[in-house]
């Protein structure tokens, strides 16, 4: 333990050197100048009270004044090629600059004109733990395989030390991580953090986080993380206000303080209203603080001070890692800004006072706002994406200096440098190219001048460069600032509808692509361009136009997705064709195989197996991020080795390069499957492993094979990593938790899952704290509570909900002991044996690329005699529960991807409904382009990012339909059929989120009889008083007028529910919500109640604030209020009918009757 004495002399120390570090500059002896002293950094301050940082991250600045490697690097678009942004030295010059802030103006000059990311952020410290793209963990992110997107890099301009720098700014969908870290706590033990962050960009997404989490990318439970989050999310604790609210991530819990009555609202935990804020979190045994504070000014305020939520987070079972920007599972649907942060080593603590000597260094590096920006005129200063031109066009764009330097600014000059001479930027109302402001700009003080720019006639993608110069009207330096946005001239044709799924559970591909010429000339389209690109997926075509096309002014351009569709390219002489779908077609059929002139027509002679949907190279977490297959192999461990069949075609994807962001086309490389092994195993320990034992107990197994060799744990304090080899498998553990407390003499405890519990065995309860084993006597049946287990002897100690509960089994023998302790749930890997196949490979494969088994295929009646592409259309007109069925035939059909992704998630194959589609003129100019239901691809996004709130998750299109979002309160019903569209017809703001609509539209949650003056439904969004509707379809289709709109949902009770019950088992909880009255049975035995919270997984559950007052047999209705009508309804629709406003209008005018997104 350090002395006071000690700490009195470190402290005296710190700040000495503080001092010795704002001296601008030295006098050499002779009487010369010399460079001033470096800034003292953050890490400087923590190794001097004894707490070194075993991460330092920061994008902005040195946390070391001796740090003189690259603080991040930028990856670029065009290219590929990466480059290492340095921090700026010390100079000597008439006005001394003593550096320590990141070079700029290299990342300015390195991504002219294209697109950059931050692909690594160093780590300053001693330990390398640098933060690299995420990997797929529990969630994935919308990158390849799943891993996550990255950073733009110069999405956060701001100023440090009176230079301009670049923070983080982290979409939903980014992230950046190091699961195989040295040096972090571990376990209970200690460990502080902290960061600086942008207090005015966030959300209520999960989560927002920096600091120690689960090295799989998984949630192992709760307390296997302990990071700081900043953000307004509600499902956990909350403070007062609306936040943004400083807290720390524990696993399963955003903490913001702990209440002795277990309630989660927080009154003493302020809303944020700082622009830079830094926040402290740290944690030892038993006990946790949070600090919090102004980065611009004062010290820091303490948020909470105290002990560990419950049992269950006490211990803390910390495991290392490092993440920035998404949830401990690789939950990605959080936003905020990033500018620097560090965390101390395992067994530390710093002290408050130590905290706030951080704090000061922080206030003196003096983080500020953007010295420059550029913005269209008409915005209100927010960070747009890219600016459309049409050729020739005109459009105003703003320039804005604010004085950061903090001296006064004379001669104050702003300019814009256009791409070339044949555009042209004039002062509004002027002839003139810049404007120059007489008077100073004092620190803080802003000017502007509002620009015409003119476009030229060629078509461009690139950057407009604002400028602005002046002079440091205290030390007469010439200072220079510039600022971009990216901009785009092409003629006015724009992706104006589309369709990504009907979600009609007959045809889940009703998918279709709509272009629309919103200029007053014809465009020839000839060999423009579509990307789309699903989420996850690798890019491997795009739609090609036919040479020729041309289409008329207010003319519409249709592309449909047909049935089916080439998995892998098709060679002149094939007979047999390898596709993505085969439903509905038969032997006989006649089938077009690609389009134009070179289209054939085949018919069906036999009719095999459909290509599966593609699995992954296996990642393996913690230590291989990215596995590499060299080229010349014959076995690939893959994610899941289901579909792939000895002696048929395997298909393995080639092309990617790591970091991932979509930059290049992947290919594939086929083969013929020799044997098919066992999938990669993604598991964690069950029980402790201490040193010395030759066997560990697992929660899986099944995949893992005598002679594989399995790593464990991290390179940390008390922690070592070590390979150990399998000799026999044996039994895998079962894991589970309790659903109630059980209290000390019980022998009768409720738990989450029963499976893998019998009578006989012997399970432990509790933490490592408070464990107890006791032998199991029954299992019982499963009910809405969880599943009943007795046992004996009797707990000698309560226990608290989701304290563990195991059975071990025999679980892995081991070829030789241990040789180091290893904690229960700590995550391992195995790769399996994978899939094994001929002839070797020519290509080196990597982890997350695809892996495809192709299936049988399709044998034609005669060898096709052109080649044709992969994802070319394969249509059997034959078929009509595939592909586009509009009565609107398509200009051009299109054979894939699908726009939507099959992803395993949470043990079940999820349909991902998000992605990019880009249009390219014939020269490759992005002529539009958006991003649907999430931000796939965030450079081809349109529309301010930045904007923050509890419900913003990004600008992007709408993608009619639901996505799995286990943080909504509601289960969202999904739509029959609707599109996204533009109204009017190609009308182009610049914003995906602003000028794209939905239809209002839902499906009926309960049969309407005729004379019904009410229908129950889904969803009640979109909809309002007087709006006309249509519901059902076909013959059966009548319209109405809606009187009154209330709240959705209509299921019945599953089994029957006794007076004074809070829990209502239930068919479905499609479209109810927290909060919603809800009607529970009819006539006499009515009640109505209020939703506290829903369960959509298992079985299906609604649970009300209050008991109910009377019992409900099983089929009584359970309903929100609906819709009510003017008039009664004249037919009878059916349980699941479409009731919408409007619909698609695939090749002809949108309609759209109000914006529903």
């Amino acid at each position: 333990m350090k002395t006071r004495i000690d700490f009195v002399l470190r402290l005296a120390l710190v700040l000495t050197v503080i001092g010795a570090t704002l001296t601008m500059a030295q006098q050499s002896p002779a009487g010369g100048v010399v460079p001033p002293r470096r800034p003292q950094g953050s890490c400087d301050i923590y190794a001097a009270a004894g707490d070194p940082c075993v991460a330092a991250h920061s994008t902005t600045r040195a946390l070391y004044a001796t740090y003189n490697g690259p603080l991040y690097q930028v990856l670029r678009q065009s290219d590929g090629k990466t480059l290492d942004i340095g921090v700026v030295q010390a100079t000597a010059t008439s006005v001394p600059d003593p550096g320590g802030y990141a070079d700029a103006a290299t990342q300015d000059k390195f991504c002219s004109g294209t697109y950059c990311w931050i692909s690594i952020i160093y780590d300053q410290s001693s330990k390398h733990n640098d933060l690299i793209q995420a990997p797929r963990g529990g969630f994935s992110g919308p990158a390849l395989g799943g891993f996550n997107t990255l950073p733009i890099a110069d999405m956060a301009p701001i100023t440090i030390m009176g230079h301009k720098v670049y923070g983080v700014l982290i979409e939903p969908g980014m992230g950046l991580r190091q699961n195989d870290v040295k040096g972090t706590a571990v376990d209970d033990q200690a460990e502080g953090q902290y960061w600086v962050v942008n207090g005015k960009h966030f959300n209520a997404g999960c989560c927002f986080d920096y600091g120690n989490a689960e090295i799989d990318s998984r949630d192992d439970d709760n307390g296997t993380m302990e990071t700081l989050y900043f953000g307004n999310a509600t499902p956990w604790y909350s403070g007062a206000g609306d936040g943004p609210w400083i807290m720390t991530d524990q696993e399963n819990n955003l903490v913001g303080c702990v209440n002795e009555d277990g309630t989660k609202g927080c009154p003493n935990l302020p809303s944020i209203p700082w622009r830079f804020v830094t926040a402290i979190g740290k944690g030892e045994p038993h006990h946790w603080t949070s600090m919090g504070g102004d980065a611009q000014k004062g010290a820091l305020s303490v948020m909470f001070d105290g002990h560990r939520v419950n049992p269950t987070y006490d211990p803390m079972r910390k495991q290392g890692a490092i993440l920035l920007g998404n949830g401990g599972d690789n939950s990605v649907g959080s936003q905020g800004t990033f500018y620097e942060g560090a965390m101390t080593a395992a067994g530390t603590f710093p002290s408050n006072a130590t905290d706030q000597l951080v704090q000061a260094n922080v206030v003196a590096a003096r983080y500020d706002v953007a010295p420059l920006s550029l913005v269209p005129a008409a915005t209100t200063g927010m960070l747009g994406g890219p600016q459309t031109f049409t050729p020739g066009s005109s459009r105003d764009f703003t320039v804005t200096f604010t004085n950061t330097t903090g001296a006064p600014a004379a001669d104050v000059t702003l300019s814009i440098a256009v791409p070339s001479k044949q555009w042209t930027a004039a002062v509004s109302d002027t002839t003139e190219t810049s404007k120059t402001f007489a008077q100073q700009v004092v620190p803080g003080a802003s000017v502007s001048a509002t620009f015409k720019v003119t476009s030229a006639p060629a078509s461009f993608n690139g950057d407009l460069v604002g400028h602005a110069s002046w002079t440091n009207a205290t030390s007469s330096r010439k200072q220079v600032e510039t600022a971009v946005e990216k901009i785009r001239n092409a003629r006015p044709v724009k992706i104006n509808e589309f369709r990504v799924t009907s979600a009609a559970p007959d045809n889940p591909t009703d998918s279709f692509i709509e272009l629309y010429n919103a200029g007053s000339q014809s465009v020839d389209l000839s060999n423009w361009t579509l990307t789309e690109h699903p989420a996850h997926q690798a890019i491997f075509s795009t739609v090609k136009i036919p040479a020729g096309t041309k289409l008329a002014t207010s003319g519409f351009y249709l592309l449909g997705l047909a049935n089916s569709g080439l998995a892998i390219p098709a060679r002149a002489g094939d007979s047999i064709i390898h596709v993505r779908n085969t439903e509905g077609m038969s032997v006989g059929d006649t089938i077009n195989i690609g389009t134009g002139s070179s289209m054939e027509a085949r018919k069906i002679a036999s009719l095999g197996t459909a290509a599966s949907n593609h699995t992954t190279v296996w990642q393996s977490l913690p230590e291989e991020l990215v596995i590499t297959v060299p080229a010349g192999s014959t076995n690939v461990p893959v994610e899941d080795a289901s579909g792939f069949v000895v002696g048929q075609k395997i298909a393995l994807g080639y092309g990617s390069t790591y970091p991932i962001v979509a930059n290049t086309v992947e290919q594939y490389e086929i083969a013929t499957v020799t044997a098919v092994g066992k999938r990669g195993t993604q598991a964690y320990l069950a029980m402790e492993a201490p040193a010395g034992t030759t066997n560990i107990q697992v929660t899986s197994l099944s995949d893992i094979s005598v002679g594989d060799k399995v790593r464990l744990d991290i390179d940390s304090v008390g922690h070592g990593i070590e390979t150990v080899t399998v000799t026999h498998v044996g039994t895998a553990a079962s894991q589970t938790n309790l659903s109630a407390p059980a209290s000390a003499g019980a022998t009768r405890i409720s738990v989450r899952r029963g499976e893998g519990f019998a009578a006989g065995n012997k399970i432990t309860i509790g933490t490592p704290a408070s464990q107890q084993v006791v032998t199991v006597t029954a299992v019982g049946t499963p009910g809405p509570d969880g599943t009943p287990i007795d046992f004996t002897p009797a707990l000698t100690k309560a226990h608290v909900v989701s304290e563990w509960v195991v059975s071990p089994g025999t679980g892995l023998n081991l070829a030789a002991p241990l040789r180091f302790n290893h904690a229960a749930n700590l995550p391992f890997s195995d790769r399996g044996t994978g899939v094994s196949f001929q002839p070797a490979t020519a290509f080196a494969h990597s982890s997350n690329e695809p892996v495809q088994a192709l299936g049988t295929g399709i044998t034609l009646d005669r060898p096709l005699i052109n080649n044709h592409a992969i994802h070319a259309a394969v249509r059997d007109a034959a078929v009509k529960t595939a592909g586009y069925q509009g009565t609107h035939p398509p200009n051009q059909w299109f054979g894939g991807p699908e726009l939507t992704t099959k992803s395993p998630q949470f043990g079940r194959i999820l349909t991902v409904e998000e992605g990019s589609i880009v249009l390219r003129d014939a020269s490759g100019v992005v002529a539009d382009s958006l991003n649907y239901g999430g931000l796939v691809d965030p450079w081809a996004a349109e529309g301010d990012q930045t904007v923050s709130g509890a419900q913003i998750s990004g600008c992007y299109t709408p993608a009619p339909g639901s996505v799995f979002n286990p943080w909504s309160t509601v289960v969202a019903s999904v739509a029959i059929n609707t599109s996204a569209g533009r109204f009017p017809d190609g009308a182009d703001t610049d914003s995906n989120c602003t000028d794209f609509s939905t239809q209002a539209a839902a499906s009926l949650s309960a049969t309407s009889a005729a004379g019904a003056t009410n229908i129950k439904v889904a969803s009640t969004e979109g909809f309002r008083p007087g709006q006309t509707v249509h519901i059902d379809s076909d013959a059966n289709t009548e319209t109405a007028v809606i009187a009154a709109v209330g709240t959705a949902g209509a299921t019945t009770v599953r089994t029957s529910t006794d007076a004074g019950a809070t829990l209502l088992p239930a068919v479905s909880v499609t479209g109810f919500g927290k909060g919603q009255t809800i009607t529970i049975d009819e006539g006499a035995n009515s009640e109505t109640a209020v939703v506290s919270s829903i369960r959509a997984r298992g079985a299906a559950t609604i649970t009300v604030v209050a008991p109910l007052a009377r019992g409900h047999a099983a089929g009584a209705q359970i309903s929100g209020s609906g819709i009510s009508l003017t008039a009664p309804l004249t037919r009878t629709h059916t349980d699941g009918a479409q009731v919408s406003d409007s619909v698609p209008t695939p090749g002809a005018p949108n309609q759209y009757n109000g914006r529903n997104h």
